[in-house]
């Protein structure tokens, strides 16, 4: 049993990602720091060049340690549209910060006065797909921060990537959730405003959006509308993998859960619950077809990293769900079989 159970995740966890852009080659460079240089109308024109992925001391500036920032323009044709897109770097060092069409998608690292280098882990941004502009010009600029030696974008296989073998969701929900460290339960009820919150972009660790080495609680919630035509049986809500356990409420009534959610804040092992998909029937009495609808995700991390932090995310009807399900069980037992007969 165990052997089967670490077959299952290892096929499940593993990402099939298609490079469709390739960002290997010359971009537009600037030493110093100024974040009017994120926005995509800036004029870059009398910025230098250099070479992805370099080390900037190898390209002409030689000892420089500090800010600098790197822009390039793009087009993402528009056969794309129903791709799950990621954005690839590899490694920067030490921290960085990525804006995709002047908003920002991700960041690893701290920078200065909490500095904290991120030389060494590789960088995959999810790219929302209500920022993309397919078939037209599309900026990605790149804040990096070195503290000593080498630095800037230095090694990986730079691109666009599209994940293959993707169950697409009917309704897709991937992009920016409203999100709150802390835990109260009136965060999980349908009629809290949520105004105030910060957003995060779902999935995405949220240790690489602006929550470094944060451990513990922390709420999501979503409004959303399923459209009155949308008449099925039963409807599944899918929300990828959450790093470690979660509670999952939907217009204000707990719906499921996956892992033990601890008394108090309590670091302790958590196996791998951060590695199994999570899917959850919608029940038909709560869902409001044609107007708004909430969901609220309460989440524990024990450590390391935290969040909803891969696809799928969305609702599926369940006739749907539950054959891509039974091809991924037979495809399962079919590598069973050709390991032990």
């Amino acid at each position: 049993m165990s052997i089967f159970m670490s077959l299952t995740a290892t096929i499940t966890i593993a990402s099939d990602l298609r490079k469709e852009i390739n960002l290997r080659g010359r971009w537009k460079f600037e030493i110093g720091d100024d974040m009017k240089w994120a926005n995509p109308e800036f004029d870059d024109s009398d910025w230098e060049s250099i070479y992805v992925p370099e080390r900037w001391e190898e390209d002409g500036y030689p000892g420089y340690d500090g800010y600098a920032w790197y822009r390039k323009q793009i087009r993402i044709p528009s056969q794309l549209k129903d791709n799950i897109l990621y954005l690839l770097f590899g490694q920067i060092d030490d921290v960085d910060e990525v804006f995709f069409n002047g908003v920002k998608i991700g960041s690893t690292g701290n920078f200065p006065p909490d500095y904290r280098t991120a030389y060494n882990v590789n960088r995959k941004y999810y790219i929302p797909k209500n920022l993309v502009e397919f078939n037209e010009d599309n900026m990605i600029a790149v804040r990096v921060y070195d503290d000593q030696m080498g630095g800037g974008i230095v090694n990986g296989d730079l691109g666009i990537y599209s994940v293959r073998k993707y169950l697409a969701p009917d309704i897709e929900l991937g992009g920016y959730w409203k999100f709150k460290t802390g835990d109260r339960e009136v965060w999980g009820n349908e009629d809290y405003d949520d105004s105030h919150w910060d957003q995060i972009i779902v999935p995405g660790f949220w240790e690489s959006q602006g929550y470094s080495d944060y451990d513990g609680f922390a709420w999501y919630r979503k409004q959303f509308i399923i459209p009155d035509d949308y008449n099925h049986d039963r409807i599944i809500l899918m929300l990828g993998k959450i790093d470690d356990v979660d509670q999952v409420f939907f217009n204000g009534v707990r719906i499921g859960g996956t892992g033990p959610i601890p008394e108090n804040d309590y670091r302790g092992q958590y196996g791998d619950w951060y590695a199994r998909d999570r899917a959850y029937i919608l029940p038909d009495d709560l869902i409001k077809r044609g107007s708004q609808n909430i969901i609220a995700v309460r989440i524990y991390d024990a450590w390391l990293d935290g969040g909803i932090y891969d696809i799928p995310v969305g609702i599926i009807r369940y006739d749907r769900y539950r054959r891509i399900e039974r091809r991924k069980e037979d495809s399962v037992w079919d590598l069973f079989d050709l390991i032990f007969n």
